[in-house]
């Protein structure tokens, strides 16, 4: 950690110190979708996006998905990522794409005035020169989250596609390029390692990863069901929260104890 964060969380702490001893009451107001360079997240009216979520940039949520408690999808890096139909994205997850291409810079384009994103999202253009897209398999970095997939808890995925009927256990690592077909179900702590292909219908795990059998008409049916109680239990977190927040719900009971809120 560099010395002006070191110091900017040091006169953070001991402000917000200052302010609770003195008798202030600090609340707090979550953004759980943020725009970023224009890009604005999108979601339907029936997708639930928990409230301590963070949902970042060119990210769009389809009908009935599910972004859970804590879990990060950032799309800043200019490639865009997809959330399918009754898909959801649990708790800890981070959902994100690569930040810049191969073979321009190592670092992140917005770093530098002369190295950005092109037009098209699917390169980037350094010293003004277009240089090559992201993946060597000269797909654009997106991350694409099919239908009716689950990606479990504390999973990464990165600049991958995971196509529909897929249930990713928790912990688990999809590098960027990887592909992983319908109808495949990949162990708690796999690891999918980058350009790698997971064909139709099977269990793998490990990592790397390794094929561990071919999944029944059950298994099958098991990944969809599974989506589908998620996407209830949606349902059921998403009426207890309002649109506009419940923050105010915390203030008022401040208010009516008599003490001096801020905002914090």
């Amino acid at each position: 950690m560099s010395m002006k964060a070191v110091v900017g969380r040091g006169l953070r702490e001991a402000g917000a110190a200052l302010k609770h001893s003195s008798g202030l009451e600090v609340f707090t107001r979550h953004r759980p979708k943020m725009a970023f360079l224009n890009n604005k997240p999108f979601q339907t009216n029936d997708t639930f996006i928990a409230p301590t979520a963070s949902v970042i940039g060119n990210v769009t949520n389809w009908d009935e998905s599910s972004v859970w408690y804590n879990a990060v999808v950032r799309a800043d890096s200019g490639f865009p990522i997809s959330i399918g139909f009754c898909s959801n994205v649990q708790e800890g997850a981070v959902v994100t794409t690569l930040t810049s291409a191969k073979d321009a810079v190592n670092s992140d384009p917005l770093k530098n005035g002369s190295t950005h994103t092109n037009m098209s999202g699917e390169g980037v253009v350094t010293g003004g020169s277009e240089v090559g897209k992201v993946l060597d398999t000269g797909f654009p970095p997106v991350t694409h989250i099919g239908h009716f997939v689950s990606v479990g808890a504390g999973s990464v995925l990165i600049s991958c596609r995971v196509d529909d009927f897929v249930d990713v256990g928790d912990k688990c690592t999809i590098l960027e390029g990887a592909w992983v077909e319908s109808h495949v179900i990949l162990e708690p702590g796999s690891v999918v390692p980058a350009y790698t292909r997971i064909p139709s219908g099977g269990r793998w795990g490990g990592n790397p990863i390794k094929f561990l059998g071919n999944l029944g008409d059950g298994a099958k049916d098991g990944i969809k069901n599974k989506a589908l109680g998620r996407g209830v239990m949606a349902k059921e977190h998403a009426v207890e929260f309002l649109p506009v927040g419940s923050s105010y719900l915390h203030l008022e009971d401040l208010e009516r104890e008599g003490k001096t809120p801020i905002q914090g």
